[in-house]
């Protein structure tokens, strides 16, 4: 199944370069239809540019301060030098739906 997600610049810009290699989002209804092997298409709100990949792994956590635990921030799209806060979430997500439905990380792997 191929599945689209818009992206921001600077997400977009560390996924094609390889460094991010797990997507962030709500668990919500839309979320729950990926599983592993399916393929999403990542669209940059910047500029319409796309990216292809295979998601490989879920990853299931009550709250982003979890899966930030579970991961180096590299992988979740943070620079070296960029402090990595779980509360940067809060612009994309309001609290009450991050109780309600948990996060997932999404494991992918670009397909070239």
């Amino acid at each position: 199944m191929l599945h689209v997600l818009n992206l921001h610049p600077e997400p977009f810009k560390a996924i094609k370069s390889g460094l991010k290699d797990i997507e962030m989002r709500l668990y919500d209804e839309r979320r729950r239809d990926i599983k592993i092997d399916d393929e999403i298409e990542f669209v940059s709100r910047e500029n319409g540019e796309k990216l292809h990949a295979r998601v490989i792994a879920l990853h299931l956590f009550p709250s982003f301060n979890e899966l930030y635990k579970a991961f180096p921030k590299s992988r979740l799209g943070y620079k070296e030098d960029e402090i990595a806060n779980p509360d940067d979430m809060g612009k994309y997500y309001s609290l009450e739906a991050r109780e309600k439905y948990g996060v997932v990380g999404i494991e992918i792997k670009l397909i070239k």
